[in-house]
């Protein structure tokens, strides 16, 4: 059967629809093409060609402007941010220009021809800086900087029996961070006239100050409406966290902090050093007081090493008074400035020194003698520094470390001690299992040296977050345990079980007195007084202009010396003065001169005994 629709090749649907298309082709239009009308010619915005670079770069300088206030990019070819910050520069000014020139579409070709014309300058700055990238990026990289990497770190071999000294128990942090900070809310929770105005910055730094390790930080606006009514008088005080008798101490100051990192517009800290150091990339401000207790920030300033972008070091800072906001920048930092590197960069230079130190294959093959940090750190202050302390553990295994480090976190001098045992992991878990039925948590340890012994010290706290115990651990032999309500009982108790399982001998399982230091001569000087009741004989030993207070409570035989007896006297160290306050006194040799009338000796004003005495 014949189909009822017939098709032909010029115009198949003619026979169905019953009309002949005619001459016209297969478009309908004569010549198979329509009719063009008259090109529309351009129309632009801005008429004049130089009117129109203008306005270009004008609305591209106000962007900037406005970016660059807000973001704070570092103008420096080392910082990523920089990179970003001008290809947005190029994006907007190529905007720009096409809305000024009018610019209407048409087909691909002409888009590009173009784009072409009016964006030629930030093409040519996007390729240069996307090329200064790439290759930037592969002159810093690991495969083939590996040796670079590697030399980041300068890390000397120490020993660590003859290098560790025993440290005293007022210089021992008892506290970690999380401690401090709800020791901190509580006491701004007491204060009222702070509390609904005021809250505490969480980044709470670890320094010595004065000979003790504390941990300060500053107070931040509760929110912008309380910035508004505060601004004019700044922050009015800061905090310090007492990591040894843990007392929180809120220092009030004569004249407010203006320049913080809870400021905002030109006194916000970020925003201040970026318009006063344009070029310089800086780590995460840190909060610190000088030795009288005048509050700063300081700003590290970030270098790259390898290549474009790859070895992170520091070099120097820029220390900012937070209550003036000068800024001055150290290459090489004062001395009590404890924090300029920190801890997580110390860690990762590290774990390149230990990954690369026999080149980059064999990090991934073979594996020999590479190493790295364990996870966590800990603080604690020597020689008026502050050294940060983390383990070392080998890669093939994460079950024991085999040393430890130790580094100076102003000066980044770095020493490495091997000595093998437990992980702190495995001795956080070991403490916490001798008070299991109290569910203490243990705090990231310290490696102290006691009796010669490597020894890990930890805090055990409870449920509130406040420390209840403390704990030993050696770290040899991480199957000794002991623990106390204090440090001395703790330290004690562990210096017995050192004896009992034969790492010392009986002689060293007394603890040593490390609080006090001694005095010996020969009593030039004797005077007394009667204060609240209780009698205090005021001592001078020969050669001395000093006196040493003891009570008579604490030792009477105090009240039987004489002028000429040779004495021991242990007192309190650090203070200053002509007056020390003695702890208890021995007498080593009696004179042969007479004793003095009991009387006169406990007289509530003060009697000064002969110097000189009979003739034979």
């Amino acid at each position: 059967m014949a189909s009822p629709f017939q098709f032909n090749s010029d115009n198949p649907f003619g026979s169905v629809f019953g009309f002949q298309m005619g001459g016209m082709g297969s478009s309908g239009f004569p010549g198979g093409q329509p009719p063009r009308g008259p090109r529309k010619p351009r129309r632009f915005v801005v008429k004049s060609p130089v009117a129109r670079v203008l306005v270009n770069l004008l609305v591209t300088l106000l962007f900037g402007l406005v970016y660059f206030y807000l973001e704070l990019p570092a103008l420096n070819f080392q910082a990523k941010e920089f990179y970003v910050f001008i290809f947005l520069l190029c994006a907007v000014y190529c905007g720009t220009a096409i809305f000024t020139s009018g610019f209407e579409g048409g087909d691909v070709q002409g888009y590009f021809t173009f784009v072409k014309k009016q964006c030629t300058l930030p093409f040519f700055v996007v390729v240069g800086l996307a090329v200064a990238v790439l290759v930037g990026s592969l002159l810093s990289w690991e495969v083939i900087r590996a040796g670079s990497y590697a030399k980041l770190l300068t890390v000397e071999t120490g020993d660590f029996t003859s290098e560790v000294d025993e440290i005293r128990y007022d210089q021992i942090p008892m506290l970690d961070a999380d401690s401090a900070q709800r020791l901190g809310s509580r006491k701004l929770g007491e204060l009222a006239d702070m509390v609904s105005q005021f809250e505490i910055l969480p980044t709470y730094t670890q320094i010595n100050y004065q000979g003790r390790p504390v941990r300060v930080t500053s107070l931040a606006y509760g929110d912008i409406i309380k910035w508004f009514t505060n601004r004019s008088e700044g922050l009015p005080a800061y905090l310090i966290i007492d990591m040894v008798t843990q007392e929180a101490e809120v220092v009030r100051l004569d004249e407010g902090m203006k320049y913080t990192t809870a400021e905002h517009f030109g006194r916000n800290l970020y925003r201040h050093l970026r318009f006063q150091f344009p070029t310089m990339m800086f780590a995460e401000p840190v909060f610190e007081i000088d030795d009288e207790g005048t509050p700063y920030w300081v700003c590290s300033r970030v270098v790259k090493t390898i290549g474009l972008f790859g070895g992170t070091d520091i070099q120097g800072a820029v220390l900012v008074n937070a209550i003036t906001g000068e800024s001055t920048y150290y290459e090489n930092v004062p001395d009590w400035v404890d924090r300029v590197y920190a801890s997580d960069l110390i860690m990762q230079q590290y774990d390149y020194y230990g990954l690369y130190q026999n080149g980059f294959l064999n990090s991934i093959f073979g594996q020999r003698d590479v190493t790295q940090t364990t996870d966590g750190y800990n603080y604690i202050a020597i020689n008026d520094d502050v050294y940060m302390y983390t383990g070392v553990t080998s890669v093939t295994s994460d079950q024991s470390n085999i040393g430890f480090l130790l580094s100076n976190q102003r000066t980044k001098e770095t020493f490495f001690y091997p000595v093998a045992g437990a992980t702190e992991a495995s001795a956080q878990a070991s403490a916490q299992s001798q008070v299991q039925q109290m569910r203490y948590v243990a705090t990231f340890p310290l490696l102290l040296n006691i009796a010669d012994q490597p020894t890990y010290f930890m805090s055990l706290k409870g449920d509130d977050g406040l420390v209840k115990m403390y704990a030993m651990v050696n770290v040899q032999q991480y199957q000794i345990v002991e623990t106390g309500q204090t440090v001395a009982d703790c330290e004690a108790n562990y210096r017995r079980a050192l004896a009992e399982n034969g790492l010392i001998d009986n002689g060293e399982a007394e603890v040593p007195d490390t609080e006090h230091a001694e005095a010996t001569g020969v009593l030039a000087e004797i005077r007394t007084a009667v204060m609240e009741g209780n009698s205090y004989y005021f001592l001078r030993l020969e050669g001395q202009d000093v006196f040493y207070t003891v009570s008579a409570a604490d030792s009477p035989i105090a009240v039987i010396l004489n002028v000429g007896d040779e004495v021991s006297i242990a007192y309190t160290p650090g203070e200053e003065g002509s007056i020390l306050s003695g702890v208890s006194v021995e007498r080593l040799t009696a004179s042969t001169a007479p004793a003095i009338p009991a009387g006169e000796a406990t007289g509530q004003e003060e009697t000064a005994q002969p110097a000189e005495t009979p003739a034979a």
